[in-house]
């Protein structure tokens, strides 16, 4: 088998080195991670990146950073973004977030509000498939149940972005799952099989953390806890339609239409109003989606430049024997991931390479699908930098890191699948 030995080059990782710096260091320095605005970190890594390898000419880098934006993965990330806000701001100002929050205080007993959120996140996500879409839908619904209850918001956020990694990594039709399984050539059932049984006791380390973090806190629900069964709906609608695999773009279009019918119905709004109201849910997902087509354009040079390959390389020197290639996957995902910002396509580029690693080292498809999909899972729900956290930041009035410590499911993740590669029995 031809081996990849294109060493690639570190310095071309210098973009992503650059955004750390300033966007960490000026939080630290200041005491307030606001101070430094997320878009304008980046566009400062995007100009060291354009600055870098003069043997690019300038009109190739646009062309590069341009490719880079108009991936599949990202424009359907940003088109999701649009249609989540939409469907925000019109259930929003139907009173279905209200009533949600309300229904959900008055249905689950005290103490397991949190908790409740960590468990109704992975029913969604493993539903729909995309952590995104799970992460929009109940990013407005955590903020309520802090408000009510008390909790950090932090806390409720790391619930919901802790939920959703677990179905990103799971469900039969997100597209890392898809991409795994196709780039190694296994059987989505059998790398479902192997990846259940690894990521089972990590989720449910991470609901009793919850238990015990918001269940013996001793508070009392504020205010009227009266809720509309009709508000609700739209958040019900959108919660079958996930559950039956529809496309959540159909899932967040028919959840917007039913809140604005819901709000017509309900008094909430004027018919002269709703139009505005679904912009100013739509103007809310601005910043989150130029973020994503920025980061876009520096991974599309990033990779030009022989950043990816110098990571790929790193981890190929690494390996011994079977334990090792299992490992090496598991590395290369994650740090792959750390680079791109996006576990789809993470998967889609280590893939290739990680295959050459199984058929190596004698690591099974489906294990090396299951270490692919799960490690660059764990990369994409810590990374301040990632759709994921800069969404829930977002919806939440938050910085990423200030989530990041409250996200111990894909921290647990992590350490469940390193406990799975040094325990297993090799023949």
């Amino acid at each position: 088998m031809e081996k990849n030995e294109n060493k690639g080059r570190a310095i071309a990782l210098l973009p992503i080195c650059v955004f750390l710096l300033i966007f960490l260091g000026s939080g630290i320095l200041t005491g307030d991670f606001y101070s430094m605005p997320a878009i304008v970190a980046f566009l400062i890594a995007l100009a060291v990146a354009f600055a870098q390898n003069r043997s690019v000419s300038f009109s190739d880098k646009i062309r590069l950073a341009a490719e880079g934006v108009g991936e599949e993965n990202i424009i359907t990330m940003c088109l999701v973004f649009l249609a989540a806000g939409a469907f925000s701001g019109a259930v929003k100002a139907a009173g279905g977030v209200e009533s949600t929050v309300n229904l959900s205080l008055s249905v689950l007993p005290s103490g397991t509000a949190v908790a409740g959120l960590f468990v109704i996140a992975c029913f969604i996500s493993i539903s729909m498939g995309t952590s995104v879409g799970t992460i929009t839908a109940l990013g407005s619904i955590a903020l309520g149940i802090s408000e009510k209850t008390g909790f950090s918001a932090a806390l409720c956020a790391g619930a919901v972005v802790g939920g959703a990694m677990f179905g990103d990594n799971l469900s039969m039709i997100s597209d890392t799952t898809i991409a795994a399984v196709k780039t190694q050539g296994c059987e989505m059932k059998d790398k479902f099989r192997e990846n259940f049984k690894i990521v089972l006791p990590a989720a449910i380390v991470t609901l009793l953390l919850f238990l015990v973090l918001a269940g013996n806190a001793d508070y009392k629900v504020g205010g009227d806890l009266t809720y509309n069964g009709f508000q609700v709906l739209p958040y019900l609608v959108v919660l079958a339609g996930a559950v039956l695999g529809v496309n959540v773009f159909i899932i967040l279009l028919a959840g917007t239409v039913l809140s604005l019918v819901v709000g017509l119905a309900t008094g909430a709004f004027a018919a002269s109003e709703m139009f505005k109201l679904v912009g100013e849910g739509v103007t809310s997902m601005y910043d989150i989606t130029v973020i994503s087509m920025v980061v876009a354009c520096i991974v599309s040079l990033v990779r030009e430049y022989g950043g990816v390959d110098y990571v790929l390389s790193f981890i190929r020197k690494r390996i011994r024997a079977e334990r090792g290639g299992e490992l090496g996957v598991a590395a290369l995902a994650l740090l792959v991931d750390i680079c791109t910002a996006n576990n789809t396509v993470a998967i889609v580029i280590a893939g290739p390479i990680a295959k050459e690693i199984s058929a190596d080292y004698g690591v099974s498809a489906r294990r090396t699908a299951s270490l692919l999909d799960m490690f660059s899972s764990v990369g994409q729900g810590l990374i301040p930098y990632g759709a994921q956290l800069l969404a829930a930041a977002s919806l939440m009035n938050l910085t990423p890191f200030e989530i990041i410590p409250y996200c111990f499911y894909p921290i647990l993740m992590g350490i469940s699948g390193l406990v799975f590669i040094l325990i297993k029995k090799r023949k």
